[in-house]
Parts: structure tokens; sequence; C-alpha cells
């Protein structure tokens, strides 16, 4: 029988510890080191599916704290009275708009992805205009002192993002946490 790639050592305990997907692992590790959700916040989910970063910053925020989640389909498994969902493409969103559907935020995060196709350079540039928009909300919807945790893909463009998110924030890290798969390009910028 062949093995599933996909069935690595986090898939399996992120089903064994009822986490909707593996990815649940990178945020913790992240919010372990940096301290990024606390009781109370309030956390925008930027392509929230399947629901596992919205799972964790539920558990972390508390019931005085509140999660929306944006993506184009909505994570099951999330009916609690603290957290909402925005059905909308990330890339067609009026930045003014959601700000009057969400709020400000203490924590923006962003786990988008584009649809891969294969060509590393086309993916990475898709991934970057993600980012690129994620920050934009950021900026927007972020309170003062506020945090943005964003997935890209490594390209020499990776430079310039960091830069331009350096003159908005006092601290910019480049982070790879150890549930990214081996072979993908993603990391995460913290700001």
């Amino acid at each position: 029988m062949k093995k599933n790639k996909w069935q690595d050592h986090y898939a399996r305990q992120a089903k064994e510890k009822g986490w909707l997907a593996r990815s649940v692992f990178k945020l913790e590790e992240l919010d372990t080191k940096y301290h990024l959700i606390r009781k109370g916040n309030r956390v925008l989910d930027l392509g929230c599916y399947p629901g596992s970063w919205s799972q964790y910053s539920l558990k972390k925020v508390g019931s005085g704290g509140e999660v929306i989640g944006v993506d184009l389909n909505q994570p099951e498994s999330l009916a609690t009275p603290n957290f909402r969902f925005i059905k909308a493409d990330i890339l067609r969103t009026d930045v003014q708009r959601l700000e009057s559907q969400v709020g400000m935020a203490d924590v923006v995060l962003s786990d988008l992805a584009p649809r891969t196709t294969g060509i590393k350079s086309a993916d990475a540039a898709r991934s970057l205009e993600l980012g690129q928009k994620a920050l934009e909300i950021a900026l927007c919807l972020l309170k003062a002192g506020g945090t943005f945790v964003c997935k890209v893909f490594e390209s020499q463009e990776i430079g310039d993002f960091r830069t331009k998110m350096s003159r908005h924030f006092g601290v910019v890290r480049a982070v790879r946490p150890k549930a990214v798969r081996k072979g993908s390009r993603e990391i995460y910028i913290i700001g």
C-alpha cells in the first residue's frame, strides 16, 4: 500500500488532538515563541479555511475575545458566539468596506495561499500578491501596537516586502516553523 505523502506526523497529531488542520502547529509555534495572541484579543484571520488558525485563536482569546475569519470557503465546526465569518475574495476585497464590517483588530493573521501552478516564480509572485493585500488590510485594521503574521513563498522579492513592513512595524522577523513541509517554500513574516 502506497503511503499518503500528506499524512505526516503533524497531520496525525492534528487529527488526534481535534484540530481542523495540521497548519495549527505553525501558528502555535509562532505564538509560543513571540506571544502573538492574548486573552481578550480581536483577531482577523485572512484565508481562514479550513479553520485551524481560527480554532487556535478562539482558544487563546477566550470568551472575551473575538475571531473574524475571511475566506472563500467557510470553515465547518466553528459555531461559537465569538467567531464571525465573512465570505470574500481577499484580492477583490475593498479594505474600507472590510474595516466597516470588522472594525479594528489586535492581530491580523494571513495564511493565504494561491492556487499553485508548479512554476516556482509564478507561485511566488501570486503568494506575494496575497501578502501585499494582507499587509494593506493589516495597515488599515490593526490597532497601534498590533501584530501581523503573513505567509509568503520564498523569492527574491521577499526582501522588498520585509523592507516595506519595517516602515510600519518596530520589529520584523522571517520565520520558518518546524511544521512547514520539507520542500515547501513557505516562510512567515511577523511584524
